[in-house]
């Protein structure tokens, strides 16, 4: 079974060095795991609580999606795609704002802090803070129980919110009754390199003294890294390296003899101008090659739309049919499909007759379920499983999809997903067949 994992890149700059080591290279290394379900999107909603500017936002949507598909990203791999796409997260949004306890956000780290500092100068707790900074939360949570993200990966000021995420998720089940959100799991990459900045300090926009990744080509990278702060120590003079910013970011490029070398240097004396070319050198390596395909795909950004539009379209064909279940279960459904579904209920009861399960062994160690409907014909036959308690949750499950059920044609059948992986089969595809096995859902899910 596939793990889904879900990534968010605010798109309020332009990628450097920190945010390639930190951030895009294990992501992307991480993703092409065959147990693993990508999912990355640009987060342009939430951009929109941290910049008012909308050239700056436009211009980094641009560049961030073109750094993270120059770096290696596999849109066919993945699924890649814009927030602002989606029009399935801000009406989810909604949905879980009306089940939000405001204490909750009123403990939100970010908007804590805005509080903090204004009662430090003497100024009215909210001043300055907007309902978007404030309700960020909930559009997070949204982001990741719209697509069932079963691990979320964040640096530990991040943690809260995917905690917040849980529990709203978990308020929302509880309330109307059904499991409809997979509660997420945080994942602290504990190993991932924080590479120091130009002036000593972690490497950050906010610091102003990040090295470029892409911006300005070779000439840029170079002359940022001759302005990394070193010692006064002078040719020939060993230099420490534990201490040095040019060993550390080297070692985040470099293999072990590599680095070994490098760290000799140090203490044989190379003088700092020299161990900073060797340092831009060896980062060039690594950087111009992507650098070429990053400037290819500036310069063609419909491919860039392209690739992110058909990102959208898997995303939503996941989202939509949550959101359309949701509605339902929430009282907004089409006029009349209550009391038809309520009928159905008890047409089933008082005649006896309902879509029913079947489990079997399935040779000597296997078991199996098939789906059949009231009329007796059958509708689904489930993958194989060695426990037969496996078998049952799946079934159970599988009651209570009703109008969430995913069903997609695969060759000559339809195939039922649940988490993103197919568990069950119909014995041939057709538009009546889909139409028999969604009545039969539906019916189960209204006796379940």
């Amino acid at each position: 079974m596939q793990t889904r994992v879900l990534t968010g890149i605010t798109t309020t700059g332009t990628p450097h060095l920190g945010n390639y080591v930190g951030a895009i290279r294990p992501a992307i290394k991480a993703s092409r795991h065959a147990d693993v379900d990508a999912f990355f999107f640009l987060a342009d909603y939430h951009a929109l609580i941290k910049s008012d500017d909308a050239a700056r936002i436009e211009r980094s949507r641009l560049e961030i999606a073109a750094t993270w598909l120059a770096a290696g990203l596999d849109p066919a791999r993945v699924t890649f795609y814009r927030q602002s796409d989606i029009p399935e997260i801000p009406e989810l949004t909604w949905f879980l704002t009306c089940v939000t306890a405001k204490g909750l956000l009123n403990r939100a780290h970010a908007y804590k802090a805005a509080v903090d500092r204004n009662g430090e100068i003497g100024e009215d707790p909210d001043a300055g803070v907007t309902a978007g900074l404030y309700m960020y939360p909930v559009l997070m949570a949204a982001d990741i129980l719209a697509f069932d993200a079963h691990k979320v990966p964040v640096g530990r000021d991040q943690i809260q919110h995917i905690e917040m995420a849980r529990d709203i998720g978990q308020r929302f089940n509880h309330i109307y009754g059904r499991d409809f959100f997979v509660l997420p799991e945080v994942v602290i990459e504990e190993q991932v390199a924080t590479l120091p900045g130009l002036d000593g300090r972690k490497m950050s926009k906010s610091y102003d003294n990040t090295v470029p990744l892409f911006a300005g080509g070779a000439k840029a990278l170079r002359e940022a890294i001759m302005r990394i702060v070193t010692d006064s120590r002078a040719p020939g003079e060993a230099k420490d390296p534990d201490s040095s910013s040019l060993y550390t970011i080297f070692r985040a490029f470099a293999d072990e003899a590599e680095s070994a070398a490098f760290r000799q240097s140090l203490l044989d004396g190379i003088g700092w101008g020299e161990a900073k070319q060797r340092l831009f050198e060896r980062i060039e390596t690594d950087v111009a090659p992507m650098r070429e395909r990053y400037e290819a795909l500036i310069a063609k950004p419909d491919e860039i739309e392209a690739i992110l539009r058909d990102g959208a379209a898997k995303a939503r064909a996941i989202a939509s049919p949550k959101l359309a279940a949701i509605r339902d279960s929430i009282g907004l459904r089409a006029m009349g499909s209550a009391p038809a579904a309520k009928s159905n209920k008890t047409a089933a009861a008082k005649g006896g007759k309902a879509p029913r399960f079947a489990s079997f062994r399935d040779g000597a160690t296997g078991f199996r379920f098939r789906l059949f409907a009231a009329n007796g014909e059958e509708l689904l036959l489930s993958m194989p499983f060695a426990d037969p308690k496996a078998a049952g949750a799946l079934q159970q499950r599988i009651r209570q999809l009703g109008h969430a059920a995913v069903l997609r044609e695969d060759g000559e059948a339809l195939v039922l997903e649940l988490d993103g992986e197919a568990v069950a089969r119909t014995p041939q595809a057709g538009d009546e067949l889909l139409s028999r096995l969604r009545e039969a859902l539906e019916q189960l899910a209204a006796q379940d």
